[in-house]
């Protein structure tokens, strides 16, 4: 294990924000991981996995721990299911081209979803109808006061929109090593409903896709829509959709008679939160060096040279401005370091 100094953590942000790192270490096994939360060498620590849901606004003081544990295994397999473990350092969507290429369903709805493995059940990452919860069974994660590795279930992680114990209650005592999937073998159940994937397979003139397919189609969309984080930085969607009561819904739709919603409950509604930052006039507007992307109103972008701290008060900008025109309150979905 090799510490560095000053390091500068542009390479690890995919919103491409140069702020520096007091300490720098890339950790590439759980022994390496326990051995550093064992000493007392940095009292202040601060983990980094894929740097996808985050943006940084000031330099970190302190050592900033790179989770770069890699590894995927089969743990058991049948006719109709299959237990994979995926090591926390591995990237997400070279994850998710693994097992299509093995012909492993349940995870092509979530392709080009960027970060890595490790960081995806702590904000139940989803996309086009499907969440991680609905593949996930289990996690193994590090307790930062015992330095024992801990089995996450399912019902454990108390999963919910964008959301799980990892982000409320569990914050900053756990650091997630490797995450189990029971995935799909021959019979895969096709989630093709939701957004424009019906119609991008329709386009690919596509009549009985495959989950290859299906991620092929999910993957075009994106690209059409979502700049790449190499060419422009960004870190995806930079808000959740907001869930509303139906009553505060029929007060929008009085006002906006065409604004999209999907139906949660009978008391829930879940409005797009790039409409509404669309029609709240953002879209496409540029402050120089950072804006809001043209082609899709939730990515926030840094165009090159822009300060986190100029990001954040654009987003604030962006939420102050949605409440006063919708009285729609949007969250911020990355996390504001």
């Amino acid at each position: 294990m090799q510490i560095q100094n000053n390091i500068s953590l542009k390479p690890f942000n995919t919103f491409g924000i140069d702020i520096k790192a007091k300490h720098f270490i890339s950790i590439t096994s759980v022994d390496e991981l326990k051995a550093v939360f064992s000493s007392e060498d940095f009292p202040k620590k601060f983990i980094l996995g894929g740097g996808s849901n985050m943006l940084l606004t000031k330099d970190i003081d302190a050592l900033v721990i790179h989770l770069n544990i890699k590894g995927k295994q089969i743990l058991s397999k049948t006719d109709t299911e299959v237990i994979i473990e995926s090591q926390a350092g591995e990237n997400w969507h070279e994850f998710v081209l693994w097992t299509l290429e093995n012909d492993f369903g349940g995870l092509e709805n979530l392709s080009l979803i960027p970060g890595n493995v490790g960081t995806s059940p702590i904000q139940n990452i989803g996309a086009y109808g499907v969440e991680l919860k609905d593949t996930f069974l289990s996690c193994k994660a590090l307790n930062l006061e015992t330095l024992d590795i801990e089995t996450f279930t399912n019902s454990e992680c108390e999963f919910d929109y964008r959301n799980s114990i990892f982000k409320q209650r569990a914050k900053g005592k756990y650091i997630i090593t490797s995450v189990v999937f029971k995935l799909s073998i021959n019979d895969h159940k096709l989630h093709t409903n939701y957004g424009a994937i019906t119609s991008e397979l329709e386009h690919m003139k596509i009549e009985h896709p495959t989950i290859q397919d299906v991620s092929k189609a999910v993957i075009a969309i994106r690209e059409s829509k979502l700049p790449n984080p190499k060419e422009i930085g960004n870190s995806g969607s930079f808000f959740k959709n907001p869930i509303i009561s139906k009553d505060a819904f029929l007060k929008l739709q009085d006002n906006f008679p065409d604004a999209p919603h999907y139906t949660i409950s009978e008391t829930e509604i879940k409005v797009p939160a790039g409409w509404l930052i669309e029609h709240a006039g953002f879209k496409g507007k540029s402050f120089g060096n950072y804006g809001v992307h043209k082609k899709q109103a939730l990515v926030l972008v840094n165009y090159g040279g822009a300060k986190g701290s100029d990001i954040l008060a654009l987003s604030q900008l962006i939420q102050k401005t949605v409440a006063r025109i919708f009285d729609i309150k949007i969250e911020a979905e990355v996390n504001i370091i």
